[in-house]
């Protein structure tokens, strides 16, 4: 019997089996090594608020003892009035004075659409010499609560 031998060398069955596994380990591989694409999306900024109007008016905010009302000052602004009292001023201890220019205008409770809001104390420059701060205040008026804004005299 004569041997032929053939030009290219047939694979046996476990180099086949080595031959698929590393096959599948490089797919597996070459998975791992890609990004998905990135894209950045930006939203447009939104719209500027809204005036307050000049009109009266009133709500009724989650609790039914707090109705509120902005309503015209006499000085020219405007004032809120809330029929819940506010709470007690609370006790802050200013930071270190950042100059000798600078003073101290201490917080105070505000009013944010159905609860009160504490707004912190800050140094601030005077906006001119001997200026003094007059701070904000609720003021009991006919069984309500007016908000009289702080400013410089």
């Amino acid at each position: 019997m004569k041997r032929i031998s053939l030009p290219h060398a047939v694979p046996r069955a476990g180099s086949i089996g080595a031959l698929i596994a590393c096959g599948a380990a490089g797919l597996l591989l070459a998975g791992c090594a890609t990004e998905p694409d990135s894209t950045l999306v930006s939203a447009p900024p939104p719209p500027p608020p809204a005036a307050a109007p000049a009109t009266v008016y009133t709500t009724t905010p989650t609790y039914p003892a707090a109705a509120v009302a902005t309503v015209p000052n006499p000085t020219g602004g405007s004032s809120i009035v809330v029929m819940q009292q506010p709470p007690v001023a609370q006790q802050e201890i200013p930071t270190a004075r950042p100059s000798s220019d600078h003073v101290w205008v201490p917080g105070y409770w505000s009013w944010r659409v159905d609860h009160y809001e504490w707004t912190a104390g800050h140094w601030e420059i005077p906006p001119r010499s001997g200026a003094v701060w007059v701070p904000p205040r609720w003021q009991p008026e006919s069984g309500a609560w007016r908000f009289y804004e702080g400013y410089w005299e």
